[in-house]
């Protein structure tokens, strides 16, 4: 399934960097100044000081000087597709090949640097760990290629699929003819903030728009409803062929279905997508990989990881519709899954039905505050594997404290989109040794096995599986 969210108007720069959102700076955490100096200068300090693709790349780029014409470097006064490639997709201009040893190279410079702190808080001399650093002590694997290799032409941008450019631009069409103006910035006032574009490899379509009401009285609201679902129904629009369009109200930067609900102005209200012989509902609301090949072969890679067997339960947190656990469905003894979006959960309980799985039961709410009374309840003896899928803040110190205090997990997948402040922290504490002021009371975990898939081509962004055992 692929997604793009675009913020308006079309001509700004602003609007085309939220094209596509993929980047975030780096931030310094509150508990980073809480940390030993050790600590800061061996990884936080250096890695808050700039993405580890980008130096790694800037430094790629800078061996192949002897070139007459870098490749990856593009001409100050080069089209605007070009510039807009350079800053959403900076990695646009090395081939694929180089692509992903630029990002095998960045995710092993990172897990060293991790492997040294944690070696050093087991009592290792920290610059013997460095020293040692090219050499791991877990089995990294060579970088998994995306399934959907796209390429960026110096014209155009060949990594938007076609049927989101025609939504996009018909909507352009849209914004220069309504009366209302478009809304980047709340406190600058406008209306129409984003359009989310979802397509599944059926080419049905899901467009969902964020609309600011500011003043607007309902009778007026309800207007500009109508005028909209006109438009793609009879009108220009009507060219995209939309399978289903949204339409939600929103006076902050992001609205929960709980906190505004997704209004559904015609079509169907749901697409569904094919993956791992699962057929999968996916909600407005609810989270799904937009890259459905390389999302497959991500989560073939953490079930390989997972080894579960028909004497496990296999924890699934931070489940999204429930992908990773419904399709080992058949091979655990049952599958348990917790994610805080309401509809995803929907769409998880509806595709389970749908596919006659009933080894499975979700729960929706934080982790944080379902995991550890969820974990009471199976204390049985029986074994579970734990299998996290966090967003890029990672988990909550709860939810790493009740993995790490439970006897009955002995193995952990832990997906991490941006092995990064929040997350690294998880990796420390479930590695670290006992830590009573912390609560962590459990034995801790070892890292066994690190596996980068690449789900983004041309940009710097990597998912790493890693896999912990104890």
């Amino acid at each position: 399934m692929a997604v793009l969210k675009r913020r308006v108007p079309m001509h700004s720069l602003r609007y085309f960097l939220s094209l596509v959102g993929l980047f975030s700076k780096p931030r310094l955490l509150p508990w980073y100044a809480r940390n030993p100096l050790g600590w800061s200068k061996l990884f936080l300090g250096t890695v808050c000081k700039g993405d580890f693709t980008h130096v790694i790349a800037t430094k790629y780029q800078k061996g192949q000087k002897s070139r007459k014409k870098p490749r990856h470097l593009g001409p100050v006064d080069g089209s605007w597709q070009e510039r807009l490639a350079d800053v959403v997709t900076p990695l646009w201009r090395l081939s694929y090949e180089e692509q992903l040893k630029v990002k095998f190279e960045a995710q092993k410079k990172i897990l060293q640097r991790l492997e040294s702190y944690i070696q050093m808080l087991n009592g290792v001399d920290v610059t013997t760990a460095v020293s040692k650093s090219e050499r791991l002590s877990f089995l990294l694997h060579p970088i998994i290629p995306s399934g959907n290799i796209v390429c960026v032409q110096s014209n155009h941008l060949k990594n938007i699929p076609e049927k989101h450019t025609q939504v996009a631009q018909y909507y352009e069409v849209f914004l220069r003819q309504s009366p209302l103006e478009p809304c980047l910035v709340f406190h600058e006032g406008g209306y129409w903030r984003e359009l989310i574009v979802r397509t599944n490899s059926q080419g049905h379509t899901m467009a969902i728009i964020t609309f600011h009401p500011q003043e607007l009285s309902q009778e007026e609201l309800h207007g500009q409803k109508e005028i909209v679902k006109e438009f793609f129904i009879r009108g220009p629009g009507a060219a995209c062929d939309l399978t289903s369009l949204y339409f939600q109200e929103s006076t902050m930067t992001r609205c929960s279905h709980q906190q505004s609900p997704f209004e559904l102005l015609f079509g169907e209200p749901y697409i569904f997508e094919e993956l791992l012989s699962l057929k999968i509902r996916v909600s407005p609301d609810a989270f799904f990989q937009i890259n459905t090949a390389g999302a497959e072969m991500l989560y073939r890679t953490v079930g390989e990881l997972a080894g579960v067997n028909s004497d496990t339960i296999l924890l699934d947190i931070c489940c999204g519709t429930g992908v990773i656990g419904l399709s080992l469905a058949q091979h655990t003894s049952q599958v348990l899954g917790i994610e805080l979006v309401e509809q995803a959960v929907e769409d998880a309980r509806w595709t389970a039905a749908f596919n006659g799985i009933t080894n499975s039961e979700f729960h929706t709410g934080r982790a944080e505050k379902i995991l550890p009374g969820l974990l009471k309840s199976k204390e049985d003896g029986q074994s579970i594997v734990a299998v996290v899928n966090p967003a890029r803040a990672g988990l909550h110190y709860k939810v790493v404290r009740a993995i790490r205090n439970c006897r009955a997990i002995r193995r952990l997948v832990f997906v991490s989109c941006k092995l990064h402040g929040e997350t690294t922290r998880n990796v420390i504490e479930l590695c670290c040794p006992p830590n009573p002021a912390k609560k962590l009371l459990g034995e801790p975990f070892v890292l066994q096995q690190a596996v980068p898939v690449d789900l983004f081509p041309h940009t710097p962004h990597c998912e790493l599986v890693l896999l912990f055992t104890r």
